[in-house]
């Protein structure tokens, strides 16, 4: 099916708000050593420091539904959209820790904010059989943000002298200003239209997506406004769901448990420890970046012919052995040349081709239409609060005598083994299957 530029134009501009998700969620790795330094941090207040945009990032993903419901998709991404320019130019320019994690919080709200609300405004304006590809544009802009980031903290730390660490949260103004003047010019969500009986607007915006059959896509919209309202009384936590709860939430921690968010955040301090200057060590943080940008595109294009169950035990491996590999060069410290980061980029490599393409497919597939959003609500949240908790008891870890870097990164490894018993013991394989049938095989009624 060919697609028109309107839905091309309304797909990249919502995707937006993944890229400025990406960006926000990585810049604070170019800063830590700068904010330890300039603020006095200890381990713990680093780790906070870092953990408060993911904070942040809990709260708007949990809260943005019922505003995206009442308000409509596009005025709530607008406000979001505020909120980053709002959190960017805070961080910049505000000269006390407590503002700066005032206003990195403010910025995870926009993250968590949009990280539900931009493909759920692109499912909605996208035509059904182009759906899945124009849904995984605003992952692909996810790692894309996360590039940019590296590279722009890079550049900034190499050709700005003074307050570097400042520019590298200020820089993400430009693109949250870009963000908020494009959402102007969308249509709202032809679903949200109908949800709110305005059906002759609806109408107008999909003569513009789908140029017949506007009848028949009214009714199918319609029809499952009626069954998500018959199904909105039944309850998450019941019996008769314990199975997609058990998989949804065990994977949301095995997700953080990789130690992908380490990596992220704390990727040019890990090479500080082996003992490269602060540039280099950023110019590697842009290699990860590149190599998970581009696994990510790979894992996108063959998750429907490999299968999810596939994916996650490849990449359980890879990560057990990498992070393994990691763990013993800390263990040695023997880090001549260029180990630490081939080994970094073949576990980021690894997560890209599987956990970081899954995760998402995976909890959208599983529970039932009546409680879907529900179920993918506890999936986030899960995953975002192991992301917080993790990100900030790294630096706290590695500074324990007993612990230190070598036994965090076998931790992980460790991890990644025990993944790879429950994507072999319990997880079922969806690829191919109707979302009846996935519910049928895992018995529920």
């Amino acid at each position: 099916m060919k697609v028109n530029g309107y839905v091309i134009g309304s797909t990249l501009v919502a995707a937006l708000g993944g890229l400025l998700f990406g960006f926000d969620t990585a810049v604070i790795s170019g800063t830590t050593q700068e904010l330890e330094r300039v603020f006095g941090l200890t381990p713990f207040w680093l780790g906070f420091t870092v953990a408060t945009a993911l904070i942040g990032t809990i709260i708007g993903s949990l809260c943005v539904g019922r505003p995206g419901d009442q308000f409509g998709r596009k005025k709530v991404l607008i406000v979001l959209a505020i909120l980053y320019t709002v959190s960017a130019i805070g961080c910049a320019v505000f000269r006390n820790w407590i503002a700066l994690m005032a206003f990195r919080f403010i910025g995870g709200l926009g993250v968590g904010g949009s990280s539900v609300l931009s493909p759920m405004y692109i499912a909605e304006i996208s035509p059904a059989p182009l759906r899945g590809r124009l849904v995984a544009v605003s992952q692909f802009n996810i790692v894309t943000g996360i590039l940019l980031a590296f590279f722009s903290n890079y550049l900034i730390a190499r050709y700005v002298q003074t307050d570097a660490w400042r520019w590298m949260f200020g820089v993400e103004t430009l693109p949250a200003l870009v963000f908020l003047i494009l959402l102007f010019f969308i249509p709202e969500s032809p679903r949200w239209l109908v949800k709110e009986g305005r059906k002759e607007e609806a109408r107008r915006i999909l003569s513009r997506v789908e140029k017949s059959d506007l009848d028949l896509h009214l009714a199918d919209i319609s029809d499952s406004l009626k069954m998500e309202r018959e199904g909105s009384g039944d309850r998450l936590f019941s019996g008769r769901y314990r199975r997609p709860i058990f998989l949804a939430v065990a994977l949301a921690v095995f997700n953080q448990l990789s130690g992908i968010n380490v990596i992220m955040y704390y990727a040019p301090r890990i090479f500080e420890m082996t003992g490269l200057a602060s540039d280099a060590a950023l110019m590697q943080s842009v290699v990860i970046g590149l190599t998970n940008l581009v696994f990510t595109v790979i894992a996108m294009a063959t998750i429907d012919r490999f299968g999810r169950k596939v994916l996650l035990a490849a990449g359980s491996v890879g990560m057990a052995v990498f992070h393994g590999l990691v763990g013993r060069v800390f263990q040695t410290q023997q880090f001549g040349g260029y180990e630490v980061l081939a080994y970094l980029v073949g576990f980021i490599a690894f997560f890209a081709f599987s956990q970081g393409a899954v995760i998402w497919v995976f909890l959208s597939e599983i529970f039932p239409n009546r409680i879907r959003s529900k179920g993918q609500s506890l999936g986030s949240f899960t995953h975002w609060m192991m992301a917080a908790a993790v990100s900030w008891l790294f630096p706290v870890i590695v500074k324990v005598p007993c612990i230190g870097e070598a036994r965090a990164f076998y931790f992980f490894s460790l991890m990644m083994a025990l993944q790879l018993f429950f994507v072999l013991k319990f997880l079922p394989e969806t690829k191919g299957k109707s979302l009846e049938g996935i519910q049928k095989e895992m018995g529920i009624q």
